[in-house]
């Protein structure tokens, strides 16, 4: 009972991340020469996980990313079985933010500024997949080592590490939404991506690859990394 809890959480999570980052996106655009639409949905994806974090938080530990999953497993803070109930979670939780997204603006007859969901794509590094994969990987090992820090046991922030990722999350998507649209989370990209091609766009689809491997690559180097510090840290004290 306790897993199926677990896997809600995540689910209803990664729905609401969904819902209002890649809503606000379509609602608003993400031009980076003009900037408002750009810096509203850097805000409203960061501020998503900081009301998720303090809502199912306590919950599943409120990853709603595979990438930040990967990174906790290969910490040793979750099960094998774990991580794939929870990135089975994530990707329907974001296939069903997609499709709320999809219902309220063909019903409401407002205009999709992202022309695909708020899809990741390849256009700001001129569609080239390992510029692509480079910037995904860079982003998301920031985003995971700071998630590895805060909610490390010896971390001392307090009710504060929600806050603190949120606001990491909003960093990330400044830089990377004028690059890759910033995934640094497969779900995310999946549910958008998929919505888009059924809707007749096959466009996101095409280079969703990109935007699983860049992120769970940035994930497992963030972990390795971590663990390394972590130990010569320990290392040190015992001196």
């Amino acid at each position: 009972m306790d897993s199926i809890r677990k896997y809600a959480a995540e689910f209803i999570g990664t729905m609401v991340l969904v819902i209002f980052g890649c809503g606000t996106a379509m609602l608003v655009g993400c031009d980076a020469e003009n900037g408002g639409g750009y810096i509203l949905t850097a805000l409203a994806f960061g501020l998503v996980i900081v009301g998720m974090a303090y809502c199912v938080g306590n919950i599943s530990g409120c990853h709603i990313n595979p990438a930040v999953s990967l990174g906790v497993l290969i910490s040793g803070g979750m099960s094998i079985t774990d991580f794939i109930g929870y990135v089975i979670s994530q990707c329907l939780g974001a296939f069903a933010g997609s499709g709320i997204l999809a219902a309220i603006f063909s019903t409401g007859g407002v205009a999709d500024k992202t022309g695909g969901f708020g899809s990741n794509g390849l256009a700001g590094v001129n569609d080239s997949a390992a510029a692509g994969i480079l910037v995904e990987v860079v982003l998301t090992f920031a985003f995971v080592l700071t998630i590895l820090g805060v909610t490390s046991k010896k971390a001392n922030h307090g009710s504060f590490g929600g806050i603190v990722i949120g606001f990491t999350l909003t960093l990330v998507h400044i830089l990377g939404i004028g690059l890759t649209g910033t995934s640094v989370n497969p779900a995310r990209s999946f549910g958008p991506a998929v919505a888009a091609a059924i809707n007749g766009n096959s466009t996101p689809l095409s280079c969703l690859w990109v935007f699983i491997v860049g992120p769970l690559a940035g994930a497992a180097l963030a972990a390795v990394v971590y663990k390394f510090l972590e130990s010569s840290d320990k290392s040190s004290a015992k001196k």
